[in-house]
């Protein structure tokens, strides 16, 4: 017998959203509850989620509120739902997701599924040989800053459902509790960390971006991966032109182009020698610029416009690597040290060994003095003889180089 609710919300969509929101994992909400806490209680606690959504009375709790460093010293905050909560959000974003998907942009490459970050970035390298010139585009402070009413208006061109209006509204609206305990209202923005949020940023910058783009400079392609932007046009005055529009369309949807960080970069080369105050820019993790290269026919060397991994990667990279103080873990053995590490080491090369793979050397250089000054503390015929620990690692490095992800692409001793 069916229980008469308001709603009409399915069991079944819960548990689904539920098993999406286990195999994400994540961090405990303000009530401290783990994934592995909600799951020992699973059937009260869905059927809890199920029925106060169903019957309207759903009321998220805060967002858990921490501060996350950037690469330039600064934080920006995040936002973690509890995972009663996450659930209640995937419900909704699996059945919104699955009406605008097929609306968005092909270059809309955020958070979609079928799309990738590394597809973003081949298809700028494609377009930076193309046309020569580039808009920089930086939204500030993209995410705490979205126009609540905006936002719901922009939502509403793909729903009339009531129940999802409804939980919209009240997840933009739910406040934030600071690591003090501090409650913070907000009458603005969406967080950073909810499951939500990243489908509500597309579906605001699809009306505000996107279709704008397409409608009122259709000669301009671009790569948006959710609020990282670049645009594409041929000559000076188009790119000029294009910014100042963009800035101005920012404005209306109560948004602003950060003054320092959107510019104008001119995609210098061999056949391109203008003189420019800004010849590179920085797009999810790489740094596009003039770069040495040889052409495969004659083997000569030429300047190409080229992305590599970007110096804030490398940086961020080679401080992770140090926390992990590999030296001072003598009791293990080298296998040990490959489950351990490798995964993470493996991603990175993944990601940053696509284009231009030579410059991950600067990144992994580090990775290996640790790697020899383990070996000096783990054998005793090493200890104070550098080079002979070096020169072993380089010979395991050549025979097994599938131990570590670096090895296998010749960053070794």
């Amino acid at each position: 017998m069916m229980e008469n609710k308001p709603f009409c919300i399915s069991k079944w969509a819960v548990f689904s959203a539920w098993a999406q929101v286990r195999d994400n994992r994540g961090a405990a909400g303000v009530d401290g509850v783990t994934i592995e806490a909600f799951e020992k209680k699973l059937k009260n606690n869905l059927y809890r989620v199920w029925n106060r959504m169903s019957s309207g009375t759903y009321f998220p709790p805060p967002v858990r509120r921490v501060m996350i460093p950037k690469g330039d010293g600064r934080e920006r905050p995040l936002g973690i739902p509890t995972v009663g909560d996450r659930v209640a959000q995937m419900v909704v974003k699996i059945d919104l997701e699955r009406q605008v998907e097929p609306l968005f942009h092909p270059d809309s490459y955020g958070y979609r599924p079928k799309k990738s970050a590394l597809e973003a970035v081949g298809k700028c390298r494609e377009r930076c040989w193309r046309y020569d010139w580039v808009v920089d585009l930086d939204i500030k402070g993209f995410f705490d800053n979205i126009d609540h009413f905006l936002m719901m208006h922009a939502v509403r061109k793909h729903t009339d459902c009531p129940w999802m209006l409804l939980y919209i509204e009240r997840w933009l609206k739910a406040p934030a509790e600071a690591e003090d305990g501090t409650r913070l209202e907000r009458d603005r923005g969406t967080p950073q960390g909810g499951v939500i949020s990243p489908l509500l940023a597309n579906i605001f910058l699809h009306h505000v971006f996107d279709t704008w783009m397409s409608r009122e400079h259709p000669d301009c392609p671009f790569e948006r991966y959710a609020d990282d932007i670049v645009i594409h046009c041929r000559t000076e005055a188009d790119a000029q032109e294009v910014k100042r529009s963009v800035e101005q369309r920012l404005r209306q949807c109560k948004l602003e182009a950060h003054p320092e960080k959107t510019r104008i970069v001119y995609c210098r080369d061999s056949g391109r020698r203008k003189d420019h105050e800004h010849i590179q820019f920085d797009f999810l993790g790489y740094s596009f610029r003039p770069r040495s290269a040889k052409n495969r026919r004659s083997g000569k060397l030429f300047t190409s416009f080229l992305p590599a991994i970007s110096a804030k990667a490398i940086t961020a990279i080679v401080a992770e690597v140090r926390g992990w103080r590999i030296h001072r873990m003598s009791e293990k053995e080298l296998e040990d040290l490959s489950r351990m590490f490798n995964p993470k080491i493996r991603g990175w090369v993944n990601y940053y060994g696509r284009y231009y793979p030579t410059t991950l050397r600067r990144a992994f250089n580090g990775l290996n003095r640790r790697l020899v000054r383990w070996a000096q503390g783990k054998y005793k015929r090493f200890r104070g003889h550098q080079r002979q620990a070096t020169q072993w690692l380089g010979r395991v490095a050549r025979q097994r180089p599938m131990l570590f992800g670096h090895w296998e692409i010749g960053v070794v001793t």
